[in-house]
């Protein structure tokens, strides 16, 4: 289970606040293998909500930029955020190349996704010049509801960067996670699988950027 690796990105976070430089030891110490090929993780912890303050106050969100230049083996590095603008989704955007946005389809989440924009466009300018959009993801689509369909029409004809893959709703996704193991496979021939799949390919094929 993942909650039970350690050390985390807390001590990570933590350890930084009393170190002079970006990159507090070795970044390497706090990401642990899987038993998959090709992913290894650094964990999340509950005790993150602990620190923000703390972290805020020192304007240490770049403490994750630089260590990343000893990371280079890596061919993708992921960020998974919290779904809200806070210090650590702040840190990963003004870290990273490239931001994948995913969606709900609801009025809800595309309020939150034009201020999600906005925030982007903020932190590229002031923060990180290489920031892009990559694309948003539409998640727990459903193919027979028109209202699903009328969001996702709203949001092409307002210039948006979707991704025209769209991803339906499953319980499987929520087995894998109670699992702990990833949805390509714990039911590799899901459909949901052959979106994410697809998904994939089409993010590698396809290197524009938005703007």
């Amino acid at each position: 289970k993942a909650q039970d690796i350690k050390p985390t990105i807390h001590d990570y976070f933590e350890e930084s606040m009393y170190s002079l430089v970006s990159g507090v030891g070795n970044i390497r110490t706090y990401i642990h293998k899987t038993p998959f090929d090709n992913l290894d993780v650094m964990p999340a912890s509950p005790r993150l909500a602990e620190l923000e303050t703390q972290l805020e106050s020192r304007f240490d969100m770049f403490r994750l930029r630089e260590p990343l230049d000893s990371l280079k083996d890596y061919k993708y590095i992921y960020f998974d955020t919290p779904p809200a603008l806070n210090f650590f989704t702040r840190a990963a955007l003004i870290a990273g190349d490239r931001c994948l946005i995913p969606f709900d389809c609801d009025d809800f989440s595309k309020q939150a996704l034009n201020m999600l924009i906005e925030n982007v466009s903020e932190i590229r300018k002031k923060q990180n010049p290489k920031l892009r959009v990559e694309g948003i993801i539409v998640n727990h689509f459903q193919t027979r509801a028109n209202f699903s369909s009328k969001i996702v029409e709203e949001l092409s004809k307002e210039g948006l960067p979707l991704l025209r893959i769209f991803l339906t709703t499953s319980v499987k996704i929520r087995e894998s996670r109670y699992k702990s193991v990833p949805l390509v496979f714990f039911s590799p021939r899901h459909k949901l699988t052959q979106q994410f799949e697809a998904l994939y390919k089409k993010l590698e094929s396809s290197p524009k950027k938005w703007k």
